[in-house]
């Protein structure tokens, strides 16, 4: 009988290995998976690339994990935000790679890898040093970038809901990412806010089915990165 139920984050991220490409869900704070994230940390895997929306807040979550030197590279669209000091002195001290990509060309990149597209021309980026080395064509009259799918060994993401199939619900902003990370990678680790007390979730508001989940673990009441940020915290 399929139970996709992890009792533990340790457990859940402990295959995680040192030099995987690793996709971080999150649209801001919405969709971060910071419990998941922490047990990474304690978990130790080094060498990592990490492909999200942005370079996380203060010093938890996704910050965290660069701060604590296991990052080597970010694909990321948002580099610095208001409250990401960790990835720009890490960056300019050249303890970290960054792979910049416009938003819509990060999205449509996972997503491809997702479907088994190997590649995607995006008009985004035509004409900046973002263009360079990149093969282009024109369709319809105007210019496009070749850029190629984006694939991970692992995803790591935050859902509202879930089942014993791996099925998910998200919360809002939260789908921006994690139902396309979810199909891109080999495995998708969830943490969940409530297991479903029913069989299986309705179909019909199935966001990810279960089919692109490998384990799930419940993190009842998760932490909300903007009220660590605001009270200083730090982790480890």
């Amino acid at each position: 009988m399929i139970n996709k139920y992890c009792s533990s984050l340790n457990d859940a991220v402990a295959d995680v290995f040192d030099g995987a490409t690793l996709m971080v869900g999150g649209f801001g704070e919405a969709g971060s998976p910071i419990e998941l994230i922490h047990a990474l940390i304690d978990q130790g895997a080094k060498n990592l690339t990490v492909v999200s929306n942005n370079t996380g807040s203060g010093n938890v979550g996704l910050a965290a994990l660069i701060a604590n030197g296991q990052v080597s590279k970010m694909i990321c669209s948002f580099p610095r935000t208001a409250n990401s000091t960790v990835f720009p002195r890490k960056y300019s001290e050249g303890k970290i790679e960054l792979e910049l990509v416009p938003q819509g060309t990060l999205a449509e990149r996972i997503r491809a890898g997702g479907a088994g597209i190997p590649a995607i021309y995006s008009p985004a980026g035509v004409g900046t040093i973002l263009a360079e080395g990149k093969e282009t064509r024109e369709f319809g009259g105007r210019t496009y970038l070749l850029e190629t799918a984006i694939k991970a060994d692992f995803t790591l993401i935050k859902a509202r809901i879930a089942d014993r199939y791996g099925n998910l619900q998200y919360n809002k902003t939260a789908r921006n990412f994690g139902p396309i990370m979810a199909t891109a990678a080999n495995k998708t680790i969830a943490q969940a806010a409530q297991f479903s007390k029913v069989k299986c979730l309705d179909p019909e508001a199935i966001v990810t089915p279960g089919i692109f989940v490998e384990r799930v673990v419940e993190v009842f009441d998760p932490l909300v990165e903007s009220d660590l940020v605001s009270a200083g915290a730090t982790y480890p």
